[in-house]
């Protein structure tokens, strides 16, 4: 299963009038990264910068000025996204900025059964919260500390870091395949191949309790009397 995690930052905070500025993601493939990542910087035109968004983000007019705009890139974007579920946190905002601009070119909506909201799944996960990306890094042990501003790479980046550990952590991606012949398989949409070999032992292991030690080990025991847990593995 093909995941894009992305983020946005905006102009502003209403997605009818304010403009996409930055886009970043991250490929996961069956919850495992990839390493392939998205990353544009957009001039929102005639829109500027609001001064409540600029203290988020810090992306300010002037650095906008020389980006390509959106229909510029949007081939790239959707070229990166095509077959894969979109993945973002409080995926509402992310998904009313991009269906915007894609309204705006004459292109299809993304449907909302494409989507993943993973603030969504958070509450679900932690009803108590807070459930903020800063909140569920620290919740599971993810280093921000560089993060001063909001980016849409760099909380892409820490939300699939997030989004693996809600689906389980990456152990749960790992996907290994057992063969009764210990053959090797390759785990399903992996390009890794891993070799599981037979478990079983030809020889048993030699004692390595002396007499002593054994000896020992039934006196305490029967010190500890019949509800003594030994006695089950006797």
């Amino acid at each position: 299963m093909r995941e894009i995690i992305f983020d946005t930052e905006t102009t502003g905070l209403e997605f009818k009038n304010d403009r996409v500025i930055e886009v970043g993601g991250v490929e996961l493939l069956n919850h495992f990264p990839t390493g392939r990542t998205f990353h544009v910087y957009i001039n929102p035109g005639e829109r500027k910068v609001h001064p409540d968004a600029l203290a988020v983000h810090g992306i300010t007019d002037e650095f906008l000025k020389d980006k390509p705009i959106f229909s510029e890139i949007v081939a790239e974007l959707l070229s990166f996204f095509e077959g894969a579920r979109w993945v973002a946190h409080n995926a509402n905002f992310d998904m009313s900025f991009m269906n915007a601009e894609f309204e705006r070119l004459g292109l299809p909506p993304i449907g909302t059964e494409q989507v993943v909201d993973t603030l969504a799944m958070a509450r679900r996960k932690h009803p108590m919260g807070p459930n903020s990306l800063d909140a569920l890094c620290r919740r599971y042990g993810i280093d921000n500390s560089h993060r001063t501003k909001h980016g849409a790479l760099l909380d892409a980046e820490l939300l699939a870091e997030v989004y693996i550990e809600m689906q389980g952590g990456r152990q749960a991606a790992l996907g290994l395949v057992h063969t009764e012949a210990g053959a090797s398989r390759r785990a399903e949409d992996t390009a890794e191949e891993i070799v599981l070999l037979d478990a079983t032992r030809p020889h048993a292991l030699a004692e390595r309790l002396t007499a002593h030690e054994i000896e020992c080990h039934g006196a305490l025991r029967q010190r500890l009397g019949a509800k003594a847990i030994w006695n089950k593995y006797e």
